[in-house]
């Protein structure tokens, strides 16, 4: 439980270490620094190797690549327009929507509880909340839904962390194909030391705290736990970016936790929809319909959901 409660903390401390980097590099160039850091890095404590993957798999992750580079360009952008809580919690809307449609016991309860603290949260009435970045953070939303579909399908298909270490070359690739030229022209010493700290505190540390909590926790109890995050993100904002949120804000985040609960303890996939990654015998293994990380024995392929 502390390894998952620590993964979301060190995310959402890496989230606002990057705003600092807004005013050299801006939102996107932010991005670009950090998931190529992490690229640089996971490669080579990786070192992927073609036979890892099959044809199918190999498109599999370079989509989920993709999706992810567009999920944080999306987010990171939402930051810039946003207070890190309500940007959470806008974005935390997708992984509610698959939990929603593929969960067991069917209920509109959890969108309808979603959809009132959102409501709750841009306060569209007082037309005082930045509609680029509401936008920006439902395309985050949007592409975090297909990122917990893909990150299945790699889980499934591939061995060890060889889909995690492409998959976030590729989004890095995504990223720099975006702001890569004007981060290039201004980088300093300074700036990628900071961007390699980024990787480490948003990419190495969370996955390692990640895949050991995925061992001790049942998916349910592991998905409930992720359904703090917007929580989080609330009082780090507030702590280290001094956005103080108003009642309104705070019952809204606490609305949108309420339905992330509920949709991890009603949605799961069902056992033995997995297939064995390349060259493995795998057995059935669960999953948690909301974040999308998938729960496997040590040592078992996974690629967690969790570069944002």
């Amino acid at each position: 439980m502390f390894a998952a409660i620590a993964s979301m903390i060190c995310i959402q401390l890496g989230l606002a270490a990057s705003v600092g980097l807004f005013d050299s590099v801006g939102p996107s160039g932010a991005v670009s620094l950090r998931l190529a850091c992490a690229a640089v890095l996971l490669l080579a404590l990786v070192r992927p190797r073609p036979r890892d993957f099959t044809r199918a798999s190999i498109l599999a992750t370079v989509a989920l690549g993709v999706v992810t580079g567009c999920m944080t360009l999306a987010f990171m952008a939402a930051v810039a327009r946003l207070p890190l809580g309500t940007a959470s919690a806008l974005e935390f809307l997708g992984p509610l929507a698959v939990a929603a449609f593929r969960g067991r016991r069917a209920t509109v309860l959890w969108p309808v509880l979603a959809g009132a603290g959102v409501l709750l949260l841009t306060e569209p009435w007082h037309g005082r909340t930045d509609p680029a970045g509401v936008g920006f953070a439902l395309a985050a939303a949007a592409c975090w839904a297909g990122y917990i579909l893909l990150t299945q399908r790699v889980g499934d298909q591939v061995s060890g962390y060889a889909g995690l270490a492409v998959s976030t070359a590729v989004a890095g690739l995504v990223a720099s194909a975006v702001a890569g030229p004007s981060v290039a022209a201004g980088l300093t010493w300074p700036l990628l030391a900071a961007g390699f700290g980024l990787a480490v505190l948003l990419a190495v540390v969370p996955f390692s705290l990640e895949m050991y909590a995925l061992r001790k926790l049942t998916a349910g109890a592991f998905g409930t736990l992720m359904s703090l995050e917007p929580a989080i993100a609330l009082v780090v904002g507030g702590v280290l970016l001094h956005q103080a949120p108003g009642p309104l804000a705070v019952l809204g985040v606490a609305l949108v936790v309420a339905a992330g609960v509920g949709a991890a303890r009603t949605g799961s996939r069902a056992v033995g929809s997995q297939r064995p990654a390349v060259g493995e015998v795998q057995p059935p293994t669960g999953d948690d319909s909301v974040t999308g990380r998938t729960v496997e024995p040590a040592g078992a392929g996974h690629v967690p959901a969790g570069d944002r």
